[in-house]
């Protein structure tokens, strides 16, 4: 769950001040090796380009630049000119230098020329595909607003179905008479071994790897069906304005009436199970006057005790103007007795159509390599005259804002700064005061492009403070715009004339053309101070090593074991080895129940972790979709697995304050049917499973949403706790709720949280436990430790309960996961760590899972398999004097082996266990051998 930006970003954007160096970064591109564009860059001139009935001409850096043409585009680019029509262009013949059914990412730097600053025009990337039967396709990549003042992105991806007799690759796009400015093309395959694969077997017709039949409407609408409607054959619609890009037809639906009409294809028997499956199809929309809709491919999966599951596949947003490409993986767990891919999702009465798709078997990716980063400089601020000892130099006001020095800030660095950054100067005491504001986004802003390193992880620090008295509280944000994009890196609420800590992280993982940070969100009139801003890299390797000293303290306990026999006296200097079974800390994750047709799913879920949690199947939509339908199989299975493998469980959740996760009919319930339908909720729930579930998450997310306290009262809340509690007096209850931890959403700040749980608390509502749900992005150790001791003064256990992190790097992605395992696991307020899954394509942040589709343990999961280990005492050596073994363990089960001599062996291995209970002081065992 992602906190949205306090402003509107469109309007924040639009305001941007550019970067005085816009000069491209070559890090952004591809090895050579993997760009099938030659010359990419110009530098051999306009070898292998060739404009499209126009004329074009390289600009270097010795050459002069034409008249009226800005210095601030870096040399060498092509100018295409001469223009009489918008798709007169550059182009490069590319035919034998790619592949059917291999994905190409395409980005290419362009401007225009001959307009004013202010003047835009679309600039757009295509293929122009030529057949053998002399017909001429054109497939739409992607588009951008381009400028004359700095160079813009055009980035989109392609693949082919079949192969054409020509692939031509060409810009084009401008206004007739606008110079088209070409700085560099890049298109490069997802994975260059498998494009060379794919180029060996290209050969191969679509049955032999496709496993749809008639992919491209060549057999007219074989194979294909309708949905809840028609479908339709055609080689062209719309007086020949849409025409088929991969063959001579394509498929349409018809009379459309619901958003799950679709076309659809039957693949039973020919899908696999275990196997993941690459999606890709050429899709777009018309009629009924939507220029835009989503269209959603889903897989239907049936078993064969009947039992249904839609899995998503992919999701695209088409248009009317273009064909895009609608791409995805999924992989089938059990065995299915059918098996249908359909595509759904625009409105009713407008059709979806399909030129063509393809579903194979998924090619193995290579191991990721870890980002290599040079001269990180952490601790190192990147913010130029972050004191202000220069007056306002290197900052500016974004938007008609003014920026002005005052003195009486704090001294001091923000707790969190210095947490991290340890013994420091102090701040210079001055502050900048932002006034004129008559936007919500304005403020002080300054340009930080060159500054910021790819994958490094950066914490955001800063005072803040409300200049003036405003009419209610205040959202204060400190924002990055990351090219065009709203980055979050901070975020709080004031309510007073005091200074506030803002505190955040932030990571950056593509290279961007453009990035810069500003300080927003008060209501216009508001005055903005602002103090010792900081952003700087920071070191997770070096707060690891102290992490491991404080894991020590509250995690582990002096063992003392007593040892005895018939003849004591033997005992001493006998060898004695110590190994842990089991660390009691709790460590979870959450499990649907189509995992569990997948038995390597299972084998890693009953192996790694002893405590769990349904990721659906609990929850009241699942439980009872429509009045009085009652599903509990799915919870019963899984809770049976569970019971089976002494896995405890938390029951998550019985109401979900959010709207949108709750049935249209407990929506559509007038006050005193909803009223009982929430009674009769809690009665059959906690009567079914009684005893089952040790924690209950009660209603899910109360400080983000609010349905049942709008429609049923304040009060309500604190019932759905006492009623709960009176059911089953067993289990723990906690609230559960997201951004609590990461500083990054002023509605769930810690202290908004403490206050809500207090009020609660003060209703009657027996509040046994904090839910932190972690959904974290680039965690910074400090940030996450600060909400832990604010919300550990509740002297309540804290327990991370959907953990998950997300990086496109698996090595990032595991850092990201140690820092959030170690910060836990060295805070003596946390009782227990839930994961939010561990499997790709089952978990519902994409680069987040531990274990491939098919069963590769990738780093995140190899790392959380070594943190385990760690978290396992080991010990050997010898009986002392006085019959004892003395070490120091973390908390949990052990195995001691002691080799104890007879009369008749002389010596034999002994074993027995003990456990390691928390608590103060050292424990005495006793072991009678």
């Amino acid at each position: 769950m992602e906190a949205q930006p306090s402003t509107s970003n469109a309007d924040t954007i639009s305001l941007l001040s550019e970067s005085p160096n816009n000069e491209p970064m070559d890090s952004r591109y591809p090895p050579a090796s993997n760009n099938i564009i030659l010359n990419h860059d110009f530098s051999g001139g306009l070898h292998l380009w060739h404009p499209n009935s126009c004329e074009a001409f390289l600009v270097s850096q010795e050459t002069t630049r034409p008249k009226g043409l800005t210095d601030k585009l870096s040399a060498p680019f092509a100018i295409i000119t001469k223009r009489k029509q918008q798709w007169q262009g550059l182009e490069q013949d590319i035919t034998d230098r790619i592949s059917p059914f291999s994905v190409y990412n395409v980005c290419a730097l362009v401007g225009i020329s001959n307009g004013t600053p202010e003047n835009q025009e679309h600039v757009l990337a295509t293929l122009k595909l030529e057949f053998e039967d002399n017909s001429v396709r054109y497939l739409f990549i992607g588009r951008t607003c381009a400028s004359t003042e700095h160079w813009e992105k055009v980035e989109g991806t392609f693949s082919l179905s079949a192969m054409p007799r020509r692939v031509v690759f060409y810009v084009e796009g401008p206004s007739p008479g606008v110079d088209l400015l070409v700085k560099s093309v890049v298109i490069s395959c997802n994975s260059f071994s498998q494009c060379e694969s794919d180029k060996q077997t290209c050969a191969l017709s679509d049955g032999e790897e496709n496993i749809i039949q008639n992919p491209r409407f060549d057999d007219g609408l074989n194979n294909w069906s309708g949905r809840g409607c028609k479908i339709a054959l055609h080689d062209s619609m719309s007086d020949g304005n849409i025409l088929p890009v991969s063959g001579k037809f394509f498929g349409s639906t018809e009379n459309r009436t619901d958003y799950w009409n679709a076309i659809q294809q039957d693949i039973t028997g020919r899908v696999k199970r275990k196997l993941v499956y690459d999606f890709i199809a050429t899709v777009r929309i018309f009629g009924n006057n939507i220029s835009t809709a989503n269209v959603k491919a889903t897989l239907y999966i049936q078993t064969a005790d009947l039992r249904e599951q839609y899995i998503g596949v992919a999701s695209v947003q088409a248009t009317d103007k273009d064909w895009v490409q609608l791409k995805g993986k999924f992989l089938v767990n059990g065995s299915p007795s059918r098996a249908v891919i359909f595509l759904e999702g625009p409105p009713p009465g407008t059709d979806i159509l399909l030129d063509n798709l393809i579903v194979k078997r998924a090619a193995k990716v290579p191991p990721a390599s870890p980002p290599v980063v040079e001269n990180a400089a952490f601790g190192v601020n990147v913010i130029a005259n972050s004191n202000l000892t220069d007056g306002t130099n290197g900052w500016f006001p974004l938007g008609n804002c003014n920026l002005s020095v005052g003195n009486g800030s704090p001294h001091i660095l923000p707790p969190m700064a210095k947490d991290s950054l340890g013994a420091h100067e102090p701040l210079s005491g001055c502050y900048i005061l932002v006034t004129n504001r008559t936007q919500t986004w304005m403020g002080p802003a300054q340009m930080i492009t060159e500054k910021l390193k790819l994958y490094l992880t950066y914490q955001v620090s800063a005072w803040i403070r409300v200049a003036n008295h405003a009419s209610k509280p205040q959202n204060i944000n400190i924002a990055l715009g990351v090219d065009g994009q709203w980055v979050n890196g901070g975020q709080i609420e004031s309510s007073d004339d005091k200074w506030h800590e803002v505190g955040g992280s932030f990571r950056i993982e593509k290279q961007p053309t453009k990035v810069m940070v500003y300080v927003q969100g008060p209501e216009a009139g508001v005055d903005l101070m602002v103090a010792g801003l900081q952003i700087f890299p920071v070191d997770r390797h070096a707060r690891f090593r102290q992490l491991k000293k404080e894991t020590d303290l509250i995690r582990k306990r002096d063992v003392i074991l007593k040892f005895s026999s018939s003849d004591s006296a033997t005992l001493v200097g006998t060898s004695v080895k110590i190994r842990q079974t089991q660390n009691t800390f709790p460590f979870g994750t959450c499990i649907n129940r189509s995992n569990i047709d997948n038995e390597d799913i299972v084998d890693f879920f009953t192996k790694n972790f002893n405590w769990s949690v349904f990721e659906n199947e609990l929850k009241w939509y699942w439980t009872e979709p429509q009045k009085g339908n009652l599903n509990y199989k799915d919870a019963d299975d899984l809770l049976n697995l569970c019971a089976n493998h002494n896995i405890q469980l938390r029951g998550h959740c019985i109401f979900w304050e959010a709207e949108s996760s709750v049935q249209s009919w407990i929506r559509n319930l007038n006050k005193d049917n909803l009223t009982s339908a929430v009674e009769n909720r809690l009665a059959g729930l906690l009567a079914r499973y009684n005893g089952k579930f040790k924690h209950y998450d009660v209603n899910n997310e109360m400080l983000h949403g609010s349905f049942y306290q709008d429609r049923l009262g304040k009060d309500i809340r604190a019932h759905m706790f006492k009623t709960a509690s009176q059911l089953d007096p067993t289990a723990t209850l906690f609230v559960n709720d997201y951004n609590i931890e990461d500083g990054c959403d002023a509605r769930s700040s810690p202290e908004k949280y403490i206050e809500h749980i207090l009020d609660l608390r003060a209703q009657g509502g027996p509040v046994g436990g904090i839910g932190v749900q972690g959904h974290i992005n680039s965690p910074v150790g400090p940030v996450v430790r600060s909400a832990l001791d604010k919300l550990g003064v509740l002297g309540l256990p804290i327990w991370f309960t959907e953990l998950d992190v997300a990086s496109d790097n698996e090595f990032v992605r595991a850092d990201d996961l140690e820092v959030m395992l170690r910060e836990s696991f060295a805070h003596p307020a946390v009782e227990g760590v839930v994961l939010w899954g561990f499997w790709e394509l089952f978990m519902s942040r994409d680069n987040a899972y531990l274990v491939n589709a098919e069963g590769d343990l990738n780093e995140a999961g190899k790392r959380y398999v070594a943190l385990k280990q760690e978290w396992l005492s080991r010990a050997r050596g010898r009986i002392d004097e006085q019959g004892k073994f003395e070490f120091r363990g973390f908390y949990g089960v052990y195995e001691v082996e002691v080799e104890v001599a007879n009369d008749v062996s002389k010596e034999k291995m002994v074993k027995a266990s003990f456990v390691v209970d928390k608590g103060e002081g050292p424990i005495v065992i006793s072991i009678n051998l």
